[in-house]
């Protein structure tokens, strides 16, 4: 916690920062005085309240989008309420039931699927956009390799990981290859590749199998000489990298008063196509300690300085993803990140 965030505020200070933080987050308009002290407890009059409004504006926590009007927080304000002012929330039994029901693993099996379905929920239950980033594949350790023969000179390579994925790759070859082959084959892939990372195999993969040619066997040859000319491609997994950013359903956050305006609205629809953008900004991201919070202008790309994200990992035989939400600033965020942590181990649960 950053405790020198609002060491530059008294008590009195603190509490009308919170109060008008809560009150903004309810009611996306600017807190005046009058509607914090009747919200609010806090002890004094809306004189006093509204004098302490006009330090912590001077201060940098609240600003007034009009002259007349009330005060908002500012991303510093949202920070301050991250670090010092938010309590742990839980999560209702009928939103833990309504998540598991939306994830449930009988009809998940597959990462993708299931971490697009659980975006897509989490959206629904905290009404922001649901984001998630599926896990490197190419820190995937292979599990096991099958050559299948489909026509006398095509094979289907199956390489399953220990994460559970399973990729496929028709593989054609010069000559017509016995079954016996293929069977010796695949027995000295395994022994030579099998518990190696993709990334290690498609480094290395010519050099572990260039003296395992059988003698006498051309076409055992001719199936190796592809292993070593094409292994970066055959191990590669192009289709689940550029697949890698999930979203749900933009339609929650266009309903929300900040997206009323036609530019600001545009300017989500745009933040969605964007996918290099958010795979970057979610791949930066750091969980040592649980849930993370970037809020507005702490974000690294301009792009997203008028938006929240909030995420958590999930993991997967010995992988990463990453899985949360993007909003407004303005943001019930006591109750987004309970939804999000437990969303995102129940990903977690479901895929163990």
């Amino acid at each position: 916690m950053n405790e020198h965030l609002i060491s530059d505020l008294s008590v009195r200070e603190q509490k009308v920062l919170e109060a008008v933080v809560r009150t903004y987050v309810e009611t996306a308009e600017p807190a005046g005085s009058r509607s914090v002290t009747h919200r609010f407890d806090l002890g004094v009059s809306p004189a006093t309240v509204r004098n302490t409004m006009s330090d912590l504006e001077d201060k940098g926590y609240l600003f007034r989008p009009h002259a007349s009007a009330g005060r908002v927080p500012t991303d510093l304000a949202y920070r301050a309420f991250v670090e010092q002012f938010m309590q742990p929330a839980s999560l209702t039994r009928e939103e833990k039931c309504r998540l598991a029901m939306e994830l449930d693993p009988s009809g998940a099996s597959a990462i993708e699927r299931l971490v697009r379905r659980a975006t897509r929920a989490l959206g629904l239950l905290s009404q922001e956009l649901g984001v998630a980033a599926a896990p490197h594949l190419a820190s995937a350790v292979l599990e096991r390799l099958e050559l299948v023969k489909v026509s006398s000179k095509k094979v289907l390579l199956v390489a399953r990981v220990r994460s559970g994925v399973v990729r496929t790759v028709f593989v054609d070859l010069p000559c017509e290859v016995p079954e016996d082959t293929l069977v010796t084959l695949t027995l000295l892939l395994n022994e030579r590749l099998t518990g190696l990372t993709l990334k290690e195999i498609r480094n290395t993969v010519a050099i572990r199998i260039r003296d395992a040619v059988p003698d006498d066997d051309p076409a055992a040859e001719e199936i190796l000489n592809i292993f070593m000319h094409s292994g970066g491609e055959l191990f590669g997994w192009p289709e689940a990298e550029r697949s890698r950013i999930h979203l749900g359903q933009a339609s929650v956050l266009a309903s929300q008063p900040e997206f009323t305006s036609g530019e600001r609205l545009k300017g989500l629809m745009e933040l969605t196509e964007q996918t290099d953008l958010l795979a970057t900004a979610l791949g930066s991201r750091s969980h040592r300690k649980g849930i993370q919070i970037t809020i507005g202008g702490e974000n690294q790309d301009e792009v997203l300085s008028e938006f929240t994200l909030v995420t958590a990992e999930y993991r997967v035989g010995g992988l990463k993803g990453v899985i949360g939400v993007i909003g407004p600033t303005r943001m019930p965020y006591e109750k987004v990140c309970a939804i999000v942590e437990h969303t995102s181990a129940l990903v977690t649960r479901i895929l163990e």
